[in-house]
């Protein structure tokens, strides 16, 4: 058994075998197939929720094991996935294959638009489904410490899709904070010249009919209402940095990929790209809470979508030996910093001149 296939179960079981192994030892219980956990050489049987974009390159990193059950919303963008894996049994709506493939199922890869990513993983969570979750995991804050609480009270193992996390660049970074070498940081930046779909815009397209092999009412979830449309952007809203005509045409207004720059649907750069760029920050720096939140700057705000531009502020207290830190990210940047190549990390020892 390879260490790939070890770390892959010990996603979905280590955090449960911790606790199953008796204090007295492992010789003093028969298996622990004896206890409901599957033997480290029996396949897993997953099911995905998702499987176009995203999802498509989840499953990817699971073809050791029994892909069971597939559902999407979209038949269009799964129809590639639906064909790979033709012996699992296909599904547009989760909640019915929950319902009629509970007892094949171990587990569930959910790589959907992120407003629904609380309300299926709960699904399965209260099913005693072991979930993976593509970031961000929630789209509000209370929907991640909702997660939290179910993943405890029915015990069951949990991972999200952050894998900014395991690169050696992360760790370089915590290592560095870690030896004291920069001394205490008081200040941390980090930008993107993302968003790399619109935002800020300020009308919607006339409503179209809804394609054939797409369920929007399913898509839409436990979002507000609104009728479907296509779209085309005007031309002062096109993505930074994207050069020559944008349309609309290899995206849709909504669907498959611009539903990120929505308040209903995504959480913009924030949950896509912050989410890497902060994880050594976050990680190095021992965050926590924030002690405050503000909205320092927001350019073209819009009343359904996130601002073109932003810049955010978090303020933390002091943690153990660590000084109070003010955290900033910079969205949509132009000009000398905005190299589309990039984001930038930056970490701000306390005297140092800017």
């Amino acid at each position: 058994m390879s260490g790939y296939q070890v770390s892959r179960r010990y996603f979905f079981f280590g955090s449960l075998l911790s606790a199953a192994v008796p204090s007295v030892g492992f010789g003093s219980v028969a298996s622990l197939k004896a206890l409901g956990y599957k033997p480290f050489n029996e396949k897993l049987n997953l099911a995905a929720v998702g499987i176009g974009g995203r999802g498509a390159q989840n499953l990817s990193g699971l073809l050791s094991e029994n892909i069971v059950a597939l559902c999407d919303v979209d038949s269009r963008q799964g129809a590639p996935t639906f064909k790979r894996f033709d012996k699992a049994v296909q599904y547009v709506d989760f909640r019915k294959m929950l319902d009629r493939e509970d007892k094949n199922i171990d587990a569930v890869v959910i790589s959907t638009s992120d407003h629904m990513h609380a309300t299926i993983a709960l699904w399965c969570m209260q099913r005693g489904k072991h979930v993976y979750v593509e970031k961000p995991l929630t789209r509000t804050p209370w929907e991640a410490n909702l997660l939290a609480e179910a993943a405890a009270k029915y015990k069951v193992a949990t991972q999200m899709g952050n894998q900014g996390y395991s690169h050696e660049g992360h760790h370089t970074a915590c290592e560095i904070v870690w030896s004291g070498e920069i001394g205490n940081v008081t200040e941390v930046h980090a930008c993107t010249t993302s968003p790399n779909w619109p935002q800020g815009m300020q009308t919607i397209p006339p409503p179209e009919p809804v394609p054939q092999g797409f369920d929007w009412d399913l898509w839409l979830g436990c979002a507000p209402y609104r009728p479907y449309t296509s779209g085309g952007w005007d031309k002062e809203h096109v993505p930074n940095g994207m050069t020559g005509p944008y349309d609309g045409s290899n995206y849709g207004f909504y669907v498959p990929h611009d539903w990120r720059g929505f308040y209903d649907f995504g959480t913009g750069s924030l949950g896509d790209a912050a989410i890497h760029a902060l994880g050594p920050a976050n990680q190095a720096l021992q965050l926590g809470s924030p002690i405050a939140v503000e909205s320092v700057r927001a350019e073209e705000r819009s009343t359904f979508a996130y601002p073109r531009r932003s810049l955010l502020r978090w303020d933390f207290p002091d943690r153990g030996n660590m000084p109070p830190v003010s955290v900033y990210w910079h969205e949509g940047l132009r000009g000398a910093m905005s190299d589309p190549k990039l984001d930038y990390l930056i970490f701000r020892p306390k005297g140092l001149d800017d």
